[in-house]
């Protein structure tokens, strides 16, 4: 994995920003947001596909490589007749990761990666039959992490959530197990509709970190730092997970215990994920 993929590995927010709205793109990168994600989906309407990619293609080559390593391309569906311009797009200005919305199988996964050997994939899951090949697509090439459509999945299912989207729980719980099982990084939570009510986007954001996310979208630059401080470890965290290390560095690996618990390798894995999480030492 490259540093750019490592970053994007750890990034616990992502803001949308429309393929249309070129004068928005350098906005959203200062916005404080880990990743920004360039919609040339849901965003854009049909007759504006041709007119985001031109704004992506002309916009490109101001951005710093830095910038460009912090920008994930949402393209269009697979199967749909904007598909293959996309990935055209996407190969022209090689992008550094690509999502994937309605992703349903590991060939669509694989065909992209084909196409696009030296970019990252984000599959996203938005329907039954996504869940149902959920362990194939994460396994499938150059997924980086998976990420859940919330909205869409609710209409494929025919459901109506409550505020706390506990209908969604068993799907949230299959993408932590999926992601965990190929030992990819965590999965990205879906949208919180509301762009004002901040008590709503923090119990969605920290739901979503004691669920084993490691991120969620974001669709307002207001929710961006709401939940960064949602994913960030707290001061006890912190604390805990460097002398957790210490310890294991003390014990030479071996099982070793520390305020009552013993640590294993886990446990270690765990502290050294909180300490990346924070950029600590």
């Amino acid at each position: 994995m490259d540093s750019s993929n490592q970053a994007l590995s750890f990034s616990s927010n992502f803001l949308f920003v429309p393929g249309t709205s070129h004068e928005r793109f350098l906005k959203a990168l200062n916005s404080g947001a880990d990743g920004v994600i360039i919609d040339l989906e849901d965003a854009v309407s049909p007759e504006e596909k041709d007119t985001a990619r031109k704004a992506v293609r002309t916009a490109w080559p101001t951005f710093s490589q830095a910038q460009k390593d912090r920008l994930v391309i949402r393209i269009n569906s697979p199967g749909s007749t904007f598909y293959a311009a996309d990935l055209i797009l996407a190969q022209e200005l090689n992008v550094v990761c690509i999502l994937i919305p309605k992703s349903e199988s590991a060939d669509q996964i694989n065909g992209a990666a084909l196409i696009l050997p030296n970019t990252a994939i984000i599959p996203m899951i938005e329907s039954a039959l996504g869940l149902a090949n959920l362990q194939e697509i994460a396994n499938a090439n150059q997924v980086l992490r998976l990420a859940l459509g919330n909205l869409d999945l609710q209409a494929d299912l025919g459901m109506v959530c409550d505020r706390q989207e506990t209908e969604l729980q068993t799907a949230r719980f299959q993408l932590v197990v999926a992601s965990r099982l190929v030992q990819i990084a965590a999965p990205i939570d879906g949208v919180t509709t509301s762009t004002d009510d901040i008590e709503r986007i923090t119990e969605d954001a920290e739901r979503a970190k004691r669920m084993g996310f490691g991120g969620k979208l974001c669709i307002h630059p207001k929710q961006v730092a709401i939940v960064k401080s949602a994913f960030m470890p707290s001061t006890e965290e912190i604390s805990w997970a460097q002398r957790v290390i210490a310890a294991d560095k003390l014990s030479n690996g071996g099982a070793v215990k520390l305020d009552g618990r013993m640590i294993d390798r886990p446990v270690v894995l765990l502290a050294q994920k909180t300490l990346a999480i924070a950029n600590k030492p």
